[in-house]
């Protein structure tokens, strides 16, 4: 058994199925400490909602935390931001421009402000709204120059970052920082916001059993060997795809 990365998402992919994440937890600590596997957990949360998830659901520890959908990487418990990621952001990026245009739409409603960070401005946009509003939003960012880009995930959230920013980008950041190639790297989600784990190179990939329309869709559109759609949900469908991988008994 060798040490591998393990990176997954939290909301209905690691939490979700009590008995299951206690049940990998105990996996994926025993696996850490016998041969060095790294923890990574990447979510759309900031790290006021992240912390009151992890009180809740008692996670443990990470050795990687990449909040706010890829725009912040915190290491080894550390309660600040790593520098060299927000330096990689910083170039194009205009907060306050993003916020003048946004302005003009009156289908945007903010986000809380816990949600709203350096690089990432949020939103509640209805999936009827976003068919029109999206395409038209992107148009008029762009055209100001702005080098951002829109994710919009489970019908409802919109976040607007910069191009550089995504779950996936930060996975690689990390995947060179600790040396781990490609198919030592395991990633697992269930909504849109998860399609940067998958589609940024050949990391195996987990997609639980309850992902979503937006996410099932993308994977039939992009088939490949290396990502794995598990039946079980949540933290089970995690340890079914690990299995799979060989990277657990």
């Amino acid at each position: 058994m060798a040490r591998f990365m393990f990176v997954t998402d939290l909301d209905n992919t690691l939490v979700g199925d009590d008995n299951a994440l206690a049940e990998l937890n105990d996996r994926l600590q025993r696996h850490r400490q016998e041969h060095g596997t790294k923890i990574v957990y990447a979510t759309g949360r900031s790290p006021v909602l992240y912390r009151e998830l992890q009180q809740e659901k008692n996670l443990m520890e990470p050795d990687a935390l990449v909040l706010a959908v890829g725009t912040e990487i915190y290491l080894d418990g550390s309660d600040s931001p790593d520098s060299n990621w927000s330096e990689t952001l910083s170039q194009g990026w205009d907060r306050n421009l993003v916020l003048s245009k946004t302005a003009d739409f009156s289908e945007l409603i903010p986000q809380p402000d816990s949600e709203q960070r350096p690089f990432k401005v949020s939103f509640f946009l209805k999936q009827e709204a976003s068919v029109t509003v999206l395409p038209k939003l992107e148009s008029e960012l762009l055209q100001s120059n702005l080098n951002i880009k829109l994710i919009y995930s489970s019908g409802i959230d919109l976040d607007i970052v910069p191009r550089r920013s995504d779950k996936g980008q930060a996975v690689q950041f990390l995947r060179q920082k600790w040396k781990f190639v490609a198919e030592q790297t395991v990633v697992c989600g269930d909504s849109g916001n998860d399609i940067a784990l998958f589609a940024v190179g050949n990391e195996r990939g987990i997609i639980v059993g309850n992902a979503r329309p937006e996410l099932l869709q993308w994977h039939n559109e992009n088939p490949a060997n290396h990502r794995y759609l598990a039946q079980n949900a949540c933290a089970g469908g995690i340890i079914e795809g690990l299995r799979h991988f060989g990277l657990i008994e």
